[in-house]
């Protein structure tokens, strides 16, 4: 009730902020953010039709604000380069671009996500896309798949252009603003869809496909990885279809599910998070990433079942995990935790770690 009553503050006041000042625009009250609330949480392929925010509705190519939603929306299956942050990467940029992209590459283990040209040239593209468009249509993938990590919503979004409605994601592949993102699964809707308007653009070389773009330049190395993921969480799909104690946690009703299953065998899936090694003291405890501050804790009481369940080859990574669910009381806190006892290595199942990794290892889950 406290999280209701927190997000129905925000939507009153952002719609006071929207409406002041400028061009007048109807106030949303109480009842309505509530209203607008209850619609955007409940679950269901479509969310519904929205003004894009009066104030910088574009934030990024893959990133819009709308009116009457407390967070930005992230957009579904595109991952358009980052645009610029920092000054004095900028400015690396515009000295030498390539020694800029390869500095950024020897800082991180895995493909950086830094600002470049290619980054503002879709944040531009997308500004010319929604201009002169008022009202979008949102969409999920899946009705369960609510929000993200930091708890935006997820979306398609749809434009009405001379009458036809538009799949933005999609055109943004099309124009090569972006590759088809599957690092947390391939659409479920739009698959076929997304995969031919890469392919398109691909063949043309337009945006990021395009040999002198000043951009990442790494796709084949990036796809091979999200596909891997979007493989793997694809087979846990294909395996719990029936079964409602294999529960993805991302999944808006996956705590629910778990209280059902209390001291009852579930397989979960999730990306390995935050690791804490055991003192002697305490257990080593390893987090499923789920939401900001809400994540499924994995307890390891042997360092040797840590050590070869190889867990921690997997940080960042999806993985699936078989246990029994189990509640504990913390006793500093005084919150009752749901929580997954790992006894034996073959509990976790990682999926496929590319070769980029410092630390690679294959895994019997490695997909195609």
């Amino acid at each position: 009730m406290r999280n209701l009553s927190r997000s129905l503050a925000v939507l009153v006041a952002l719609a006071y902020l929207g409406c002041s000042g400028g061009a007048k625009e109807r106030r949303y009250t109480r009842k309505q953010a509530q209203q607008s609330l209850r619609t955007l949480e409940k679950p269901g392929l479509v969310i519904g039709e929205f003004t894009l925010a009066r104030k910088n509705p574009i934030i990024d190519g893959d990133t819009i604000r709308v009116q009457g939603l407390d967070s930005t929306l992230r957009l579904l299956a595109i991952d358009t380069e980052e645009i610029f942050h920092h000054a004095d990467h900028r400015r690396a940029a515009e000295t030498d671009f390539d020694a800029y992209i390869k500095a950024m590459r020897a800082k991180s283990r895995k493909p950086p996500k830094v600002g470049t040209f290619m980054g503002v040239k879709a944040m531009q593209w997308a500004k010319k896309f929604f201009a002169g468009i008022k009202t979008v249509r949102l969409e999920r993938d899946h009705p369960k798949q609510i929000r993200g990590y930091y708890n935006r919503y997820l979306a398609y979004v749809f434009v009405n252009k001379h009458g036809k409605w538009l799949n933005y994601n999609i055109e943004c592949v099309r124009a090569g603003m972006a590759p088809y993102f599957t690092k947390y699964g391939y659409s479920r809707r739009f698959h076929d869809e997304f995969v031919k308007a890469q392919n398109e653009a691909r063949a043309a070389k337009r945006g990021i496909w395009n040999p002198n773009a000043k951009g990442f330049g790494d796709y084949d190395v990036r796809l091979k990885w999200w596909n891997a993921r979007a493989e793997f969480i694809k087979k846990f799909e294909q395996d719990a279809q029936g079964k409602d104690n294999w529960i993805i946690l991302t999944d808006w009703d996956a705590i629910g599910r778990l209280e059902k299953h209390i001291d009852k065998e579930v397989v979960v899936l999730g990306t390995v998070g935050k690791i804490r090694i055991g003192d002697g003291r305490r257990p080593t405890k390893v987090t499923l990433s789920r939401r900001m501050f809400n994540d499924f804790p994995l307890i390891f009481f042997d360092k040797d079942v840590f050590g070869n369940s190889h867990i921690a080859d997997y940080r960042g990574e999806f993985v699936r995990v078989r246990g029994t669910v189990n509640k504990y009381r913390n006793k500093y806190t005084g919150k009752e935790v749901l929580q997954i006892k790992v006894l034996l290595p073959g509990q976790v199942e990682g999926s496929f770690v590319p070769d980029f990794y410092k630390k690679s290892r294959g895994s019997s889950g490695a997909a195609k």
